[in-house]
Order: C-alpha cells, then sequence, then structure tokens
C-alpha cells in the first residue's frame, strides 16, 4: 500500500558537495541537486540525517541550512525523477534513462540514484569539457579514469575510442560503473578496486576528479602514470586549493584551468 505521506529535506551549503558525499554515506540513495544544494525524498523520517549533516558541518566549520518538511505522497518517485533534467557538457548529452535522446550529441545514460557524477555538478561538467575537447586526439590509446564513481568519465572516454582503466576505492563505485558500462554498451578495458598503487602502467591521458587533498597526495603517483606527452586532468578542487594544485604540478605545462562557482578544474601535459 503506497503511504500517504513522504519526507523531504532540503540542504543548501556553499559546501554541497561534501555534505551530499555524506548523505550517501549515511544511508541516502538518492538526491535532487539544486542551486547551492540539494533536496532529499524518503518514505522514512529524515531527522536522524538532518542531525547528522548539522552536526557535522558544525564540527567542520561549514555553512548549511536545512529544512525538513513532510508532504502528502502523491508521488515523490515521479517528483525526483521530473527534477532531473539532461545536461549538454562538450559534445557530451548526459541524460537519465527516463528522457529523451538526443541525436546530435555523444550520449551517456546516467540514472543519478546514487552519490557518484551525473553530470551535473561543476566538477564533472568540467571534466566532460576538457574531454570533449581533448581527448580525440588519443583514439586506440590508453586512458586511467582515477576515482571513477558512476563511471561517467569513463564512459566519455570510452565512446572517444579509448582504452578505459577505471579505478575506485568504493567497491560501490566500480559496480556502479560496470552496470553504466553495460548501460551504455561500451566495455571498459579494466575496473579495479583500490588507489593508484594498484595499476603498474603508463597512459595517454588520465583523469582525477577527487579531492584536492587526495590529489595533492597521491601527485607523483599522478605524473609518474603519465606517458610523454600525455594529458592530466584534474577536478574536484575547490578555489583555496588551486595556487597548491599549480605549485604541486608545476614539472607540467597548464593548458587550461576551467573554473565554476567555487570549484576548479585544469588540464596538464606532461612535455
Amino acid at each position: 500500500m503506497i503511504q500517504q505521506t513522504y519526507y523531504e529535506l532540503s540542504v543548501l551549503s556553499s559546501h554541497s558537495q561534501i555534505l551530499s558525499d555524506l548523505a550517501f554515506e549515511l544511508g541516502i540513495s538518492a538526491i535532487e541537486q539544486i542551486n547551492g544544494g540539494f533536496i532529499i525524498r524518503d518514505e522514512n523520517p529524515l531527522d536522524i540525517i538532518d542531525l547528522g549533516l548539522k552536526t557535522f558541518a558544525q564540527k567542520a566549520n561549514i555553512d548549511i541550512s536545512t529544512k525538513l518538511s513532510k508532504k502528502p505522497n502523491s508521488d515523490w518517485i515521479k517528483a525526483y525523477q521530473d527534477g532531473v533534467k539532461p545536461v549538454k557538457c562538450g559534445q557530451f548529452y548526459i541524460r537519465p534513462s527516463w528522457c529523451e535522446s538526443s541525436k546530435d550529441d555523444i550520449e551517456i545514460i546516467i540514472d543519478p540514484a546514487l552519490a557518484f557524477g551525473s553530470g551535473h555538478h561543476e566538477s564533472t561538467a568540467s571534466c566532460l569539457e576538457l574531454i570533449s575537447k581533448y581527448a580525440s586526439k588519443f583514439k586506440g590509446k590508453n586512458a586511467l579514469d582515477l576515482g571513477c564513481g558512476s563511471g561517467i568519465l569513463s564512459i566519455a572516454l570510452a565512446k572517444l575510442g579509448l582504452n578505459v582503466d577505471a579505478l575506485d576505492t568504493d567497491e560501490q563505485a566500480i559496480s556502479a560503473s560496470q552496470a553504466n558500462a553495460s548501460k551504455n554498451k561500451i566495455s571498459l578495458n579494466r575496473t579495479v578496486v583500490g588507489s593508484i598503487d594498484k595499476i603498474n602502467a603508463k597512459y595517454d591521458i588520465v583523469c582525477a576528479n577527487i579531492i584536492a587533498d587526495v590529489i595533492l597526495a597521491l601527485s607523483n603517483e599522478l605524473k609518474n602514470s603519465l606517458k610523454d606527452g600525455a594529458y592530466l586532468i584534474l577536478s574536484g578542487i575547490l578555489n583555496r586549493y588551486k595556487e597548491r594544485i599549480l605549485q604541486s604540478f608545476k614539472e607540467l605545462k597548464c593548458l587550461e584551468n576551467l573554473s565554476k562557482n567555487e570549484w576548479e578544474s585544469f588540464i596538464f601535459q606532461r612535455i
């Protein structure tokens, strides 16, 4: 029997990506991204999730504003689906399976039911734009997607003709990447649970859409994974880390830096 009501938690923050990641760790299976935040809907009360997010924000000294409400259950799943729209990034058109396809772009189908990239976040969108602009020259070559999440960047690279290894420390991310690759009718060369030390190979293009602290910690491994002339795309970087990233990768040539709201993305080349 359908419940008569559902629960909705609206979260606004300048650090909404960090908080949405935490929401998934707390057991949430789907969110709707909105400008400056996200919305959680569930048939179960969300008081504990609300408290968890606010407690974390207080301890991390980041801003947060939440609104918890109980609403008539007209069809909260449909309400969620109606709130998720297709997005165009460079050559790519990313859509959930319930939206109409595009005949003019390279299509990627991602149902954003997990805490992984769906193309709507600035970091993912910037990565797709950089892949669209720079990766075609490496058709038939090898690519690494470090921290693959949903597999959206792996799929984009594969659709441009690259042989892709997808790597993530989260087993759920690897499962999502494999499922999404199958949904998009492409195959990945390898999917590996673990960090970059699990891969003993060099690549023509490497993508790392992860947080800045991890990128900085893995800077030597990332540089060592590049062939001569290879490209390195870095994203998931808050503005305040920009100079540290540029300094850490100063041996490489910075070809482009994209800034979207509070997020920075870079593409470097090993000369």
